[in-house]
């Protein structure tokens, strides 16, 4: 059995982090030991390491919550996990593309820009005064 410091240590999540995902229902509740200390087994650090994964890719709460349940159903159709899957790429994809239009109009307003001019000719102020001069939406 661990304490919630080792499969802290073990695992890469936050003390609070544990007690948080405890108190959403993600983990259940621990077993205590005979002085209140909260005791974690294998199938604890296993469910724990699961979160940590999704939440690694971005996945909201309420998605590794299905996730789990899904879990809990080893001979059912894989279709819902797929669908949870293929949307939080999508949503990586539209981050990304915006990350890009940013780096654009980033490298765009400072390409303008050498140093040598003052701040009442500054493209960089200029452009984050004025969302007009931006070359388009990002």
């Amino acid at each position: 059995m661990l304490t919630i410091g080792d499969l802290s240590r073990r695992t890469g999540v936050k003390v609070p982090t544990i007690r948080y995902y405890e108190q959403m229902g993600l983990l259940d509740a621990a077993e205590r030991s005979e002085g209140n200390q909260r005791r974690y087994g294998r199938a604890e650090r296993e469910r724990l390491s699961f979160i940590k994964h999704a939440r690694d890719l971005g996945l909201a709460i309420g998605s590794i919550r299905e996730l789990i349940e899904l879990s809990s159903h080893p001979d059912q159709p894989c279709a819902q996990a797929d669908r949870i899957a293929r949307e939080q790429l999508a949503a990586v994809r539209q981050k990304i593309a915006r990350l890009r239009r940013l780096e654009q109009e980033l490298e765009r307003i400072s390409a303008h820009c050498d140093g040598a001019h003052q701040i009442r000719d500054c493209q960089v102020i200029q452009a984050l005064a004025n969302h007009d001069l931006c070359d388009g939406e990002h």
